[in-house]
């Protein structure tokens, strides 16, 4: 993505919402080009455009997320995506660093193989030729655009990764990555048991919120791709759970 793209993120995700001959001034293009970004960027489910204005995308869901905090997640994403081997299989799991990961991917050129649960990530890296979806069964949940439930389970039981990518919504010290969604919860630890090591994707900020589901992810090699803005207090807890730290920069 342009960085012009990106400072269009960060303002509309600062402002919420933004007058179009604004944010053009303000970045120092025309009118024109500014409708064509905003357009390009509707397309991809991150921004609505209406009425000479630029605003978010629904907040709830996966789209709605990836403007927030977007160039940390690219990052994140890009340093994630160094480590999956062309020609690989992998699993990933919904949020936005993850669909950003698999972005990463099929504009990498890699061939590789997605195993995921999330109808989103299916759909976002749809264009790619070099990248071949396996979407897993489920109960489909409208906002998120995942799946959930028992089937996640059956169907990943057929496949075994050597990496597992997913996202999480908070921390707890001394318990671990926690998700806000006990089902989404629930197929992570399914699609867990079908990969030999777990990479967690989330930024820093995440250190300073938890939910109510721990992802139980113990007994698994576990590594942590985030930002470099994590502080040595959060470090020393993930540390201490034997969990590797991976900063992308």
């Amino acid at each position: 993505m342009a960085k012009r793209d990106t400072q269009i993120l960060e303002i509309v995700t600062s402002e919420k919402k933004v007058e179009v001959a604004q944010l053009a001034e303000r970045l120092g293009v025309s009118t024109v080009t500014m409708r064509k970004d905003l357009d390009a960027l509707q397309a991809r489910g991150l921004v609505v455009r209406e009425h000479g204005y630029a605003m978010l995308a629904n907040p709830n869901d996966v789209g709605g997320r990836l403007a927030y905090h977007f160039a940390e997640k690219r990052l994140i994403a890009r340093r994630a995506a160094a480590i999956v081997a062309d020609g690989g299989t992998i699993m990933v799991e919904s949020g936005s660093c993850c669909a950003l990961l698999a972005r990463e991917l099929a504009d990498s050129g890699k061939t590789v193989t997605i195993i995921t649960n999330s109808a989103f990530i299916a759909n976002y890296v749809r264009d790619a030729a070099n990248v071949t979806v396996v979407l897993l069964g489920g109960t489909y949940q409208r906002d998120s655009q995942v799946m959930v439930g028992p089937l996640v389970r059956t169907c990943a039981q057929e496949f075994y990764v050597d990496q597992l990518f997913v996202g999480t919504d908070g921390w707890i010290d001394g318990v671990g990555f926690t998700n806000a969604d006990q089902m989404r919860a629930d197929a992570v630890r399914s699609m867990a048991e079908a990969a030999s090591e777990v990479v967690v994707l989330t930024e820093s900020e995440k250190f300073g919120h938890h939910s109510a589901m721990p992802l139980r992810l113990t007994g698994k090699r576990v590594t942590l791709v985030t930002d470099d803005g994590i502080g040595s207090e959060w470090r020393a807890s993930v540390e201490r759970l034997g969990i590797g730290i991976c900063c992308a920069s």
